[in-house]
């Protein structure tokens, strides 16, 4: 008896149905080379930079995180002060504390400022950093006596015992 083939008088038509079927169905669906449906996303989140990195270059659109350690059960915290950046060059867009330990009360780990590059330019922001000897009375969203986040220690604070400043310079090319 035989069979009906697809391909009428040719013993290896069935053969190469099978492999061009093979063929288009591999090369369909999610890959390793991008994510499904052509539209580029973004890698692992925003570039991270350390309280260190001072000098900071981005490109319009991108998204970058200033990370530093904080501990809030040692009332140490750090602030973006004034002068805020330019924004028509970088905006703000939050900060948010990942806890070491996982429970978040009290607990040491890491703060991150993220930042968006908006349009060609320089601008600068400043974060100060407050511990319980340099920011008497400070709470994790203000410095002491302040109704906006501010430079100013409640306390006069000898040299030694001043707030932190760091300024950050942020190229966007």
């Amino acid at each position: 008896m035989r069979t009906a083939s697809i391909f009428p008088g040719s013993r290896s038509g069935a053969a190469i149905a099978a492999a061009a079927l093979l063929a288009l169905t591999t090369g369909c669906g999610p890959g390793t080379d991008g994510p499904a449906g052509g539209s580029p996303g973004p890698a692992d989140g925003p570039t991270s930079y350390t309280a260190k990195d001072t000098d900071i270059t981005a490109e319009p659109g991108e998204r970058f995180a200033v990370t530093v350690d904080q501990n809030a059960s040692t009332r140490e915290y750090w602030y973006l002060v004034d002068p805020e950046p330019d924004s028509s060059v970088l905006v703000s867009r939050g900060r948010e504390h990942a806890s070491d330990s996982g429970d978040g009360a009290g607990a040491g780990g890491r703060l991150a400022f993220t930042f968006e590059a908006k349009g060609k330019g320089v601008t600068r922001f400043t974060l100060l950093h407050c511990t319980f000897t340099t920011c008497q009375g400070n709470t994790s969203e203000l410095p002491p006596e302040t109704t906006a986040p501010s430079g100013t220690p409640a306390t006069e604070a000898t040299p030694s015992q001043a707030p932190e400043r760091i300024t950050y310079t942020v190229t966007v090319d």
